[in-house]
């Protein structure tokens, strides 16, 4: 029957049924090629996490040496404290380039004609998995990064300080690491509540603008398959209960987060317009069903990193489900 199979054979409002195998979907010969570029690029995925969780910053350094400013040991120790930090901080925005560039590829394969996006996905599954590993990926950097105002903090302190230095003609060595213009974008890039899903959101829209010859609604479709699949796979057991681990519950909602947010980035009505092809009311159903533990941060970049939820057309009911 292949990885994707078609358990239930109804169709309830045209949303569509399937198991899609995240757990076990392996490349066939024509998806190689791209999976091993993107694979390339998961694999960095939890060393990447390993270190931001790790992240405790430089704060009581940086306050020592604003409290003495003239004692050159606190400003020595904060630099010196700050700068590895930084350092850190580029690793992580240079993986958020890696990561826009294989969304990219993965959505050309799962969007390029003649197939449907439901067809692609039934031949391509690991595709499919790697595109859902990549957002569960992203939700959880943002997740984690929201608990961690050192970053903006160090960033700030570190900018400040280079700029102090450079007036002062000192030997500035990590400008060979972290020069002037990636420090602009760094900080454009933490300036974001969530600047992954920021990346990912812009890469999306960019890859519709620039595939001019194809048209936006197989993008569209790919993504609210996916958040309806994910959907679907939720709340019927006879899916659940094929999951081998329980992180699988978790991470089909935050992939279905996922695509929900990027499909209301790159659609012109977004996902919660009457006429978006994403079940949204079911969907929010979906996560307020579980522990609010596990969806918290879930519900939170729905209500805060989506772009219509305000529109007037958005349905009260919607709104008042997200309050």
């Amino acid at each position: 029957m292949g990885n994707l199979l078609k358990v239930l054979t109804r169709e309830i409002e045209n949303y569509p049924h399937f198991f899609l195998d995240f757990e076990n979907a392996q490349p066939t010969d024509r998806e190689r090629e791209v999976w091993n570029q993107v694979n390339a690029v998961l694999q960095e995925s939890e060393s990447i996490l390993s270190g931001l969780q790790a992240y405790k910053g430089a704060g009581q350094e940086i306050r020592d040496a604003i409290q003495n400013p003239n004692d050159m040991l606190h400003q020595e120790r904060a630099w010196n404290s700050v700068c590895p930090l930084v350092i850190r901080l580029k690793k992580f925005y240079t993986f958020s380039l890696k990561l826009e560039a294989a969304l990219q590829s993965l959505l050309l394969s799962l969007t390029s004609p003649p197939f449907t996006p439901t067809q692609h996905l039934e031949r391509e599954q690991a595709l499919a998995k790697q595109f859902a590993e990549i957002l569960h990926f992203t939700l959880r950097f943002d997740e984690l990064k929201m608990r961690i105002p050192a970053i903006q903090n160090d960033f700030s302190y570190y900018r400040r300080t280079i700029s102090r230095n450079r007036l002062n003609n000192m030997n500035l060595d990590i400008e060979n690491e972290v020069n002037n213009e990636m420090a602009n974008r760094m900080s454009l890039f933490y300036a974001e509540a969530t600047p992954m899903l920021k990346t990912l959101s812009t890469a999306t829209t960019n890859f519709v603008t620039e595939n001019k010859t194809l048209p936006l609604e197989n993008t569209t479709d790919c993504l609210s398959t996916m958040a309806s699949v994910c959907k679907v796979m939720l709340e019927t057991p006879e899916y659940t209960s094929r999951f081998n681990s329980e992180d699988t519950l978790l991470f089909c909602m935050r992939v279905m987060v996922g695509v929900i947010i990027l499909y209301d980035h790159v659609h012109p009505n977004g996902a919660f317009n009457k006429s978006s092809k994403i079940d949204m009311k079911g969907c929010i159903k979906v996560l307020k069903d579980q522990p609010a533990d596990n969806v918290e941060g879930l519900l939170n970049a729905l209500k805060f990193t989506t772009k219509h939820l305000n529109d007037e057309s958005t349905p009260k009911n919607i709104r008042t489900m997200l309050q």
